[in-house]
């Protein structure tokens, strides 16, 4: 059993919560991931670490609220536990070598997984640039945490609620149109999101690493549900991955993959609804 020892409540979907897993806190980089279940019945799901505290031997969840699992986990509190909590798993984020200035964007609630990333190229004595998007105003998380980790932070909103107004790949041509360079950009968020940042970074030949969130059952390889195609290869997600070279990512395939269960999802979706009335 693992406890929750912080729950803060980001924004009306989204959640922070910090567990007590002294083994995971003391080993976990950027960019890897746990696999969770709430309880006997639960499925397993997996989120990438925010942060980790190993002196507390705590780690730092932040995941939204889409279906019954999140659900549940949701409904839990402060001195709650759940029943399982694995890893970390995956491959921690490698930049190039050469890579001396950075940008990492973020979108949305993809914004809690390039934190981590951010942090550590900022504390590791590289120039990071951070681009956040978000909808709107009401959903903006992790702003100052950004900020304390960055060289420069932009946040964009698609409505102009605040920050610029647009998408993050708006934001990206301005810094390029600007001349500035980026050794490497890093993009992680929705699927449409990283592709639209792929196009874009292809044309300048700027090296781009994304995270991937393939569906994903054992997070050791061996179910083969997380493979996803890089390079006209079969790789596996969560022993290969989560990142991956973005210009090499055959999205369209991903996006077709991961819209397999929609419909069983929002299902159990309804069914978690239903338990809490």
């Amino acid at each position: 059993m693992f406890q929750i020892t912080k729950k803060k409540i980001l924004n009306p979907s989204v959640t922070l919560m910090e567990i007590y897993a002294p083994h995971i806190a003391e080993k976990v980089q950027a960019g890897q991931f746990i696999i969770f279940r709430v309880d006997e019945q639960g499925e397993r799901v997996p989120l990438t670490v925010a942060d980790s505290n190993p002196e507390q031997g705590s780690i730092t969840l932040i995941f939204q609220i889409v279906g019954r699992s999140t659900m549940k986990l949701n409904a839990l509190q402060e001195g709650d536990s759940i029943l399982d909590l694995v890893g970390p798993l995956g491959l921690p984020t490698k930049l190039p070598e050469h890579a001396q200035k950075v940008c990492v964007i973020g979108g949305g609630v993809g914004c809690a997984i390039a934190y981590p990333q951010a942090k550590t190229f900022h504390k590791s004595g590289l120039h990071v640039d951070v681009i956040a998007g978000f909808r709107s105003k009401e959903i903006v998380i992790l702003e100052e945490e950004f900020r304390e980790n960055c060289s420069e932070l932009i946040l964009c909103t698609d409505d102009g609620s605040y920050g610029r107004k647009g998408f993050v790949t708006n934001a990206l041509q301005n810094q390029i149109d600007s001349g500035i360079h980026y050794d490497t950009v890093v993009a992680i968020g929705p699927i449409p999101m990283m592709k639209s940042v792929c196009d874009l970074t292809k044309k300048y030949q700027i090296p781009t690493i994304v995270s991937l969130d393939p569906i994903m059952v054992d997070g050791t390889g061996m179910c083969g549900g997380c493979r996803v195609t890089v390079g006209g290869k079969i790789r596996y997600a969560c022993v290969e991955g989560p990142d991956f070279d973005g210009h090499q990512v055959d999205f369209d395939e991903l996006i077709r993959r991961n819209g397999v269960f929609r419909k069983r999802e929002a299902e159990c979706r309804m069914m978690a609804l239903a338990d809490q009335l």
